[in-house]
């Protein structure tokens, strides 16, 4: 999950009003090359911002940016050589090192690296809840949201489903977390064979969906419904299923290109339907 959010006046995170405001307004907007172009063009023109923070910074939104369009192993070369510049600049436990970290465990998960991402969510979320407000509380959400889609991955179901519940318990708005909080829970219903509560998850899922701007659901492209397809073809309901998930891929496809992790996902569930 990705976090971009006001800062304090002395915290140089990527807010709109920073000098990699529009990079990140790029981003949000789902132009993820120009996005990419943006932040590398800032941070090789360093003359164009107000110090040095802000170079990492502005590779950390292209890292973020290339992880979008199904580059995977590329975000992670770059994650892997920013972190030491981010526990230099900001200490290792600032927020923006641990947001870092977080958005590489994403990266981990894409490219099928599951127990490290278990390990790294797991770290980040137990440094998140020891710091302070509602950005720290935030990261930690995202962070346990990783180690439930790495248990999920791992065929740690009812682990899965735990955290989830303990998750939502503890985040009792309604807001972008909560719906992959949400995802999250119907994946582990899924893997346990509860299809029907992992159907009512996901629809209780797209409801929020639906509730959010554009914008603000644009990362979970058609998350929701390989979650419904899922609990569908499990229900024995193929024919309901294929439409949507030909949906999926298309919108997958438009939003992220063909290599990215959620447009395989949908790609291999049109397979095995058309398998079956």
């Amino acid at each position: 999950m990705k976090l971009f959010r006001p800062r304090g006046r002395n915290d140089a995170g990527p807010t709109t009003k920073s000098p990699v405001g529009p990079a990140v307004a790029l981003y949000k907007a789902g132009r993820y090359a120009e996005a990419e172009a943006e932040a590398r063009a800032l941070a090789e023109a360093p003359m164009r911002l107000p110090d040095a923070r802000y170079s990492p910074l502005a590779l950390s939104i292209a890292a973020l940016a290339t992880g979008a369009q199904g580059r995977h192993t590329e975000a992670l070369a770059a994650y892997d050589a920013l972190l030491p510049d981010f526990g230099r600049i900001f200490g290792a436990e600032h927020l923006q090192t641990l947001k870092l970290r977080s958005d590489r465990a994403q990266t981990l998960a894409a490219l099928d690296r599951h127990a490290e991402n278990e390990a790294e969510c797991a770290a980040v979320a137990r440094a998140a809840a020891r710091g302070t407000g509602r950005e720290m509380s935030l990261l930690e959400g995202a962070a346990r949201n990783g180690q439930i889609y790495a248990l999920n991955a791992q065929g740690r179901h009812p682990e899965a489903e735990t955290l989830a519940r303990e998750a939502l318990a503890a985040h009792p708005v309604s807001d972008r977390l909560t719906l992959v909080l949400r995802l999250g829970l119907a994946r582990s219903l899924n893997g346990q064979a509860r299809h029907e509560e992992a159907l009512a998850e996901a629809e209780r899922a797209d409801e929020l969906r639906r509730s959010m701007s554009e914008e603000q659901r644009r990362p979970e492209t058609g998350a929701v419904v390989l979650a419904a397809v899922t609990a569908l073809l499990g229900l024995g309901r193929g024919t309901e299923a294929r439409p949507c998930a030909a949906a999926a891929h298309d919108a997958c496809l438009a939003a992220f290109g063909p290599d990215h992790y959620r447009t395989t996902e949908a790609r291999a569930l049109l397979d095995r339907i058309d398998g079956a």
